[in-house]
């Protein structure tokens, strides 16, 4: 039940999109701060067997990293107490306060990394700490995606998805950035200097950021939708029981977009380890996964605004369904570093499409009064449920099956859930 009370913005603001130059620092800001908090989170995945030796060692190697893989999902277990608590905030103090305070969270968990000492070192605390920073950043990472998305989605209604598209394009400036330091710290240092001291680089990088991040997030303006929105006395209660079915839709439609982007995220441990490519062309490929994301995602948020999200978004599935066992088998029976690049572009681009119009497609399931926790709590939960654990998963169904295919079978799971997603949004009026 709302509050009958407007924003008091709304007595004094116009009705109407924001100005050119509004906007444009708004997209400035949202994806440079979301592009820190979510190179966070992704440099521990590409990290990943390097964590394992220092903070999980095991006997099996196997074994190691998959713990590795597991605590990198036990990020996602506290997504969705972030996504209830930050959304529910955004959506009654304000988008850019709620994004301020996620911020400021995760750069607690990156600290905590960047300067944990390793297993050899406190033992059984180490990795302790680790699980402790990763849960600050899931609890940030929670309500980061429905606070920069509704805030997105608020600067113009009739160029939404153009604007939504930049969550997921400045998502693409952390792939290539986190697949640029993989590239890096894997070509100038020695194995050795990387477990002793090149692992942290990283880390310390986004520490260096935070400030500028913090800075820029606190200047910006509340799109105009949230200021005329009358304020939800409950919108966490409202989200999930007035409007379950919207939430749901939601959730079904992130499916296929978090296990793409993870599953994206496990390929250079799958390069390294299944294909036996070189861990620096391995981070080239998602380097290059990274600039595609970036460049194509607001063409194809551009054309949803001419086109709609539904048919965008569903040309996308379909071909992603059919094309992912195919690229999969390519590269298992002729491992290269140009076949490499072939799946990864091919993947880069469809995925894109998907991207493009996800966010506004999401924005357009909720009323402005609840859209900060609509978002943050369907995609915390779709994501804790089926993209987090994408690359334990993956890891998992290729020791189980024998067969280095496996991912794409999980892939194309995915694709079949959001395409009835995909029908349940058109239901609620997404076009």
């Amino acid at each position: 039940m709302s509050t009958l009370a407007p924003r008091a913005a709304e007595l004094s603001e116009p009705a109407g999109p924001a100005t050119r130059q509004s906007t444009l620092r708004v997209i400035t800001a949202i994806s440079i701060g979301n592009a820190l908090e979510w190179f966070e989170i992704v440099i521990y995945g590409f990290l990943a067997v390097t964590i394992s030796k220092l903070f999980f060692p095991a006997e099996n190697d196997t074994v190691s990293l998959l713990i590795t893989l597991g605590t990198f999902g036990v990020t996602f277990v506290m997504r969705p107490v972030g996504s209830l608590v930050l959304g529910a905030y955004a959506d009654a103090r304000g988008r850019k306060n709620a994004l301020t305070l996620s911020m400021a969270i995760m750069l607690c968990g990156t600290l905590l990394i960047a300067v944990s000492p390793t297993f050899a070192q406190i033992g059984l605390w180490a990795p302790g700490l680790v699980i402790l920073a990763r849960l600050l950043q899931g609890f940030a990472a929670g309500g980061e995606f429905g606070s920069a998305t509704a805030l997105l989605a608020e600067q113009d209604p009739r160029r939404r998805g153009f604007f939504s598209s930049w969550q997921f394009a400045s998502q693409g400036i952390t792939t290539f950035l986190a697949a640029g330091f993989g590239m890096g710290l894997n070509a100038l240092l020695t194995p050795e200097q990387l477990l002793s001291w090149g692992w942290r680089i990283p880390f310390f990088f986004g520490l260096l950021i935070g400030p500028a991040g913090l800075y820029i997030r606190r200047h910006l303006d509340e799109g105009v939708e949230f200021k005329r929105a009358a304020q939800e006395a409950t919108p966490v209660r409202t989200t999930l029981v007035d409007q379950r079915g919207r939430t749901l839709a939601a959730m079904g439609l992130i499916i296929l977009a978090t296990i793409v982007a993870y599953t994206g995220l496990f390929m250079p441990t799958f390069a390294v380890r299944q294909l036996g490519l070189p861990p620096s062309m391995a981070f080239a490929g998602t380097f290059w996964f990274g600039v595609l994301q970036f460049a194509l995602v607001p063409l194809f948020g551009s054309m949803s605004d001419r086109v709609g999200r539904i048919p965008v978004m569903r040309a996308a599935a379909l071909v992603m369904l059919v094309m992912i066992v195919p690229l999969f088998y390519l590269l298992v029976n002729h491992p290269s570093v140009p076949a490499l690049m072939l799946a990864l572009t091919a993947m880069g681009v469809v995925a894109s499409a998907y991207w493009g119009p996800i966010s506004a497609a999401m924005s357009e399931l909720f009323p402005a009064a609840t859209r900060g926790t609509g978002l943050s709590v369907s995609y915390s939960f779709g994501v804790a449920i089926f993209g987090g654990f994408a690359p334990f998963i993956s890891a998992w169904l290729i020791t189980a099956t024998g067969s280095k295919i496996a991912p794409a079978f999980y892939v194309g799971f995915g694709v079949l859930v959001s395409l009835a997603a995909l029908r349940a949004a058109r239901r609620y009026g997404v076009k």
